[in-house]
C-alpha cells in the first residue's frame, strides 16, 4: 500500500476525540504526502527513470514521434542543410532496460572540409576517420581531454562534413531544463561518449538516434511561429566570421544567444514539455 493510504489507514483507527486535532493530523499526512510525492519525482529525474513514462505520453501522444528515426538521405545533404532542419528534431537515447531519455534539439552548428575549423580540414587520421565516412552516423570526439561532443555525419563518404549537436531542450521540470545546453553538457546527460562513435542515427533499435520533428512543432517552426536564429559559431579560432549555428529563439535552453538576442518574455517562450500537453501541467 502506498505511503500516503497507509497513513491515512492508520489515522482513522486512532482515537482521537479532540476534532481539532483530527484535522491538523490530516493535514500533516497531505502535507507529506506532498512531499513525498515531489521527492520521488525529483529522484526519478535525476535517475533518469522519468524518462520512461514521459516517454509512454508522448507516444500516447504521437506515436511516431519516438518510434521512427529519420532517414539517411535526410544525412545526405551538405552540412548547412542538416544543420538548420535538425532544429526541432528529437534526440533519443535507450537504456538497457529499454527505457529512454529523450529531447529536442534546439542549437546546432555545422562544419565542412572547406570550412578551416572542421576537424577534416587539414588531414584525415584515425581520429577524424569517421567523419569522412557514410552520412548518418554519429562523430564523437573529446573536446580539450574533458567533455564529450556529439556530432552526426553529413553529405558524402570521403568529405569531412558533420553537425554539432549544441543544445538539448529537456522535458522536465522547470528550472531543469539547462541539464543539456551545451555540448559537453548534453553528452554527459545522454551518457553519450566515444563508444558511441560510427553508431547510426537512424535505427530506433538503436541506443541513440534522431527522431523526425513531432508534426506540432514542425508546423510551429516552418510556419514562423517558432523562429530559428541563424548566427556565428561558438569557440572556434578560425572560419569565425562564418554563420554556421543555429539555435530556436524561444528556448532557452541556447546554450549562448547572439549578442542582443534577447530570451522571449514568459508568455513567448517554448519548451518541450509542452509537446506532452495536456499530459503534465
Amino acid at each position: 500500500m502506498p505511503l500516503p493510504e497507509l497513513l491515512l489507514e492508520l489515522l482513522g483507527r486512532c482515537r482521537l476525540t479532540d476534532e481539532v486535532s483530527v484535522v491538523v493530523l490530516r493535514l500533516h499526512v497531505v502535507a507529506t504526502a506532498a512531499a513525498l510525492a515531489f521527492f520521488e519525482g525529483e529522484l526519478r529525474c535525476r535517475s533518469g527513470l522519468v524518462s520512461r513514462s514521459l516517454r509512454l505520453k508522448l507516444a500516447s501522444m504521437d506515436p511516431s514521434a519516438l518510434r521512427h528515426a529519420l532517414p539517411r538521405s535526410f544525412f545526405a545533404r551538405p552540412a548547412e542543410h542538416v544543420a538548420v532542419d535538425l532544429i526541432g528534431c528529437l534526440l533519443v537515447r535507450r537504456w538497457d532496460d529499454g527505457s529512454c531519455r529523450w529531447g529536442v534539439v534546439v542549437e546546432t552548428e555545422a562544419y565542412c572540409q572547406s570550412d578551416p575549423a572542421c576537424h577534416g580540414h587539414r588531414r584525415r587520421s584515425p581520429r577524424n576517420e569517421t567523419l569522412f565516412g557514410e552520412p548518418a552516423r554519429f562523430y564523437i570526439y573529446v573536446s580539450y581531454g574533458i567533455h564529450h561532443c556529439c556530432n552526426v555525419v553529413t553529405h558524402r563518404c570521403n568529405w569531412a562534413s558533420g553537425v554539432l549537436l549544441r543544445a538539448i531542450d529537456l522535458p522536465v521540470p522547470p528550472g531543469r531544463e539547462r541539464l543539456a545546453a551545451g555540448p559537453g553538457l548534453l553528452c554527459r546527460h545522454f551518457a553519450i561518449t566515444r563508444t558511441l562513435d560510427g553508431q547510426p542515427a537512424t535505427s530506433a533499435d538503436a541506443p541513440l538516434w534522431i527522431a523526425p520533428r513531432p508534426p506540432s512543432l514542425a508546423g510551429q517552426i516552418s510556419s514562423g511561429r517558432l523562429p530559428v536564429h541563424q548566427h556565428v559559431r561558438i569557440g572556434v579560432s578560425r572560419g569565425q566570421d562564418i554563420p554556421w549555428r543555429w539555435y530556436l529563439t524561444a528556448s532557452r535552453c541556447v546554450s549562448r544567444r547572439a549578442k542582443g538576442d534577447r530570451l522571449p518574455p514568459p508568455g513567448l517562450r517554448w519548451g518541450s514539455r509542452q509537446l506532452l500537453e495536456p499530459f503534465v501541467s
